[in-house]
């Protein structure tokens, strides 16, 4: 289980420091896919940042399995089973799939194993073993093998930021069929998920909304989803209309 424990995260905003992060308290339990919406600005990527090491908190702690964890450094937590997926995928040039999913791993798996992970986020195996993780592939499918990557890593919790930017309509819907089928298989594992969009949050065992850096509503999807719906504030519309601009959700769309 993650622990955040009065997390507060400022930055110097020339005039003055601007705090992104004010004093957030939160669990993240075992088994759940937990998400984490809320309006633009709120703080929802800076969260997902700190959770994983990449930004330090100005106070506060962060525990995995009740260690304190909030000195150590990226390396560090993903040894300890923190997992990150970033909006855009990183594209290696030059590296082979199988190499990347054998590196994620950390062991020598054979080019069975890696075509297992393949087959669990719905890409045919074969097609894409001895591909080059490079510009070749689109946007939903280095998604969808940035997911065989955590899964071969085996992480305790895999937090993904919003992982609808950037890929069309199609991709996004085996996107969540993919997040459907990996909620049904956690146990001592959790997911964690930052978006906007709707069809996420319908799938989610809890959701946490962030606003102005603080948690203005958290629990189960049916506490909390009609109320978020029922304000148009909370989260903004994103239909994914304009997959050609990146597919995020915008205060205008």
């Amino acid at each position: 289980m993650l622990e955040i424990r009065n997390i507060s995260f400022t930055v110097d905003d020339e005039r003055d420091d601007k705090e992104i992060i004010s004093d957030i308290s939160l669990e993240i339990p075992d088994g759940k896919l937990v998400a984490i919406t809320g309006p633009n600005g709120g703080g929802k990527s800076t969260l997902a940042r700190l959770i994983m090491g990449i930004e330090k908190p100005t106070s506060g702690k962060i525990l995995l399995d009740g260690e304190d964890i909030t000195d150590l450094s990226i390396t560090d937590r993903a040894r300890k089973g923190i997992g990150f997926a970033f909006q855009s995928p990183v594209r290696f040039k030059g590296i082979q799939v199988f190499d990347l999913i054998k590196l994620a791993s950390g062991r020598n798996i054979s080019m069975a194993d890696a075509c297992s992970y393949l087959s669990e986020v719905g890409l045919c195996a074969r097609d894409y073993i001895n591909r080059e993780v490079n510009s070749s592939l689109s946007g939903g499918e280095l998604k969808r093998i940035e997911i065989a990557t955590l899964l071969a890593k085996g992480s305790r919790l895999s937090v993904f930021d919003e992982p609808e930017a950037g890929i069309d309509l199609w991709s996004f819907q085996n996107l969540i069929e993919v997040f459907m089928q990996l909620r049904e298989k956690i146990s001592n594992s959790s997911i964690l998920i930052i978006s906007h969009q709707e069809r996420i949050l319908n799938i989610a065992d809890r959701i946490i909304v962030l606003k102005n850096g603080q948690v203005s509503a958290e629990g189960s999807r049916d506490e909390v989803l009609p109320g978020i719906l029922g304000t148009a504030s909370a989260v903004p519309e994103c239909k994914m209309i304009n997959p050609e601009k990146g597919g995020r959700c915008d205060d205008q769309a």
